[in-house]
């Protein structure tokens, strides 16, 4: 949450993004959730990878790399408990957007939040753009065969230059605590856990999304190796601390 000293620095905020798959349009487009608050804390867990590997699977690991101690990245997840409150923009109702606000208070912010947990191709917009693009070119183009339905939406975890992740949604949790007369919620926790996906597990993915995703992954993965390298200095004073 913001800090109340004044003259603390300025923080970036995190943020999820999801690339959604639109009719006609080639390439993914964003749909960028900044988060109102940073969290307080984040969870987060990693497991060396132990799935049981059929015979084949033993036999080809052992010609590539000659050991099966660690054939894939580990399994990373996170938890991290959102704040969402409408007060600050109550606050000055006839700024935009803050009239939507007024209206429906957090309600946008959620159901943008929910939305990350549905399969791509399906949703009534989605159906009413693609019935209307279907009758204007007479029948000759197929909308629905551009959007992979049912296909898991990309989603990338952004918290900083160091942690951009391709994640998938494990669980979502609302805690609403504040409504306004229309029984909109004014205020609202949402505690979301997260299923890092690697560029390993995206390889196969057609989608331009999935290798953007990739990518972002092995920044990520690179970025560490890097910041481990550098522990080295602090290796070598704690070795000279012990002269």
């Amino acid at each position: 949450m913001a800090s109340g000293y004044s003259r603390s620095p300025f923080m970036l905020r995190g943020a999820i993004v999801q690339f959604a798959g639109f009719p006609i349009i080639p390439l993914p487009i964003p749909q960028i959730i900044m988060f109102q608050y940073n969290p307080d804390t984040i969870s987060r867990s990693l497991t060396p990878f132990n799935k049981a590997l059929t015979k084949e699977q033993k036999e080809d690991l052992e010609k590539k790399t000659g050991k099966l101690d660690a054939p894939w990245d580990p399994e990373e997840t996170f938890n991290v408990t959102l704040l969402l409150d409408a007060t600050d923009h109550l606050e000055t109702p006839d700024q935009f957007p803050h009239q939507i606000t007024v209206v429906t208070g957090v309600a946008d912010r959620l159901s943008a939040l929910e939305l990350l947990l549905y399969p791509e191709g399906d949703g009534l917009l989605k159906g009413l753009l693609t019935s209307a693009i279907g009758s204007l070119s007479g029948g000759k183009l197929n909308p629905n065969s551009l959007i992979k339905k049912g296909a898991v939406p990309i989603t990338l975890f952004i918290f900083g230059p160091g942690r951009i992740l391709p994640v998938v949604f494990t669980s979502f949790n609302v805690e609403e605590t504040w409504w306004n007369v229309a029984l909109y919620p004014l205020r609202a926790k949402v505690t979301i856990g997260m299923k890092v996906v690697t560029s390993a597990e995206l390889y196969y993915d057609g989608r331009v999304s999935a290798k953007i995703a990739g990518v972002c992954y092995d920044i990520t993965r690179a970025q560490k190796e890097i910041l481990a390298a550098l522990n080295i200095a602090n290796t070598v004073e704690s070795i000279a601390g012990m002269f």
